[in-house]
């Protein structure tokens, strides 16, 4: 397998996306986000996960998640998830030589269960993720924004295009809607609260409502361009 153009450092910041396998849908219920979820707390770890810990796996309640279990030893800072039907998003700060390659090689460990749960063989993941060395403070907080903001796209057809027909809805959907990210804990809504470390961009971007602040203005620029462009065809037609 040849060698990554991208060397990971350790402090730095990098942006992961790892895919299905050929576009396929790697989450299909909420208990596979749920084991998911739980594995990046685990999987965060030098120490072994605890496989034999049926208990710890099947916990679905958000106050007790993640309650049971803490990394001793964690691999890298997670900051930012977010997961989508058949990708996830990370923004972490590598903490120890190949932290980042051990925690993806761990979480990988989810196509097991995927398999065994749904009766199927083979890869479930592509074979590489995606890694994106953060640069400068702005690269950090649009790709913050980007991540947390991507499942809007679930809703919002054009999200891609750099449009939102629904401003409202949208951000209902964000705040109270989606749970699979971390994004809610950002804003003050307890969700996945020990799988993330969050002081370093709730100082960054000046705090809970600073950070609604900005995402909101970012799904509000897009708003506008969805009615300018809508104008446009309107006047075009007359």
């Amino acid at each position: 397998m040849p060698k990554r153009k991208v060397q990971l450092v350790n402090g730095e910041f990098y942006h992961i996306v790892k895919r299905g396998i050929e576009g396929r849908k790697i989450f299909l219920d909420d208990e596979d986000r749920f084991r998911f979820v739980n594995g990046l707390l685990v999987f965060n770890d030098k120490k072994p996960a605890p496989w034999d810990s049926r208990a710890f796996w099947r916990q679905r309640d958000p106050d007790s998640l993640t309650k049971s279990y803490q990394p001793k030893h964690p691999l890298v800072e997670i900051h930012v998830f977010t997961l989508m039907p058949n990708h996830f998003h990370l923004l972490v700060r590598q903490l120890t030589d190949n932290g980042i390659a051990t925690l993806m090689n761990k979480i990988g460990g989810y196509s097991y269960y995927f398999n065994k749960k749904y009766e199927r063989v083979g890869t479930l993941f592509q074979d590489r993720y995606k890694v994106k060395a953060i640069k400068t403070d702005i690269q950090l907080r649009n790709t913050f924004v980007y991540i947390h903001t991507n499942p809007i796209g679930l809703i919002e057809p054009k999200w891609k295009e750099w449009q939102v027909e629904s401003f409202q809805k949208a951000i209902h959907f964000l705040e109270n809607k989606y749970r699979w990210s971390s994004y809610w804990d950002y804003i003050g809504k307890s969700n996945f609260p020990r799988v993330t470390t969050r002081e370093f961009f709730l100082k960054l971007l000046g705090g809970e409502e600073e950070i609604r602040r900005e995402i909101r203005s970012w799904i509000e620029f897009k708003n506008e361009i969805f009615k300018d462009k809508k104008d446009l065809k309107e006047i075009s037609f007359e």
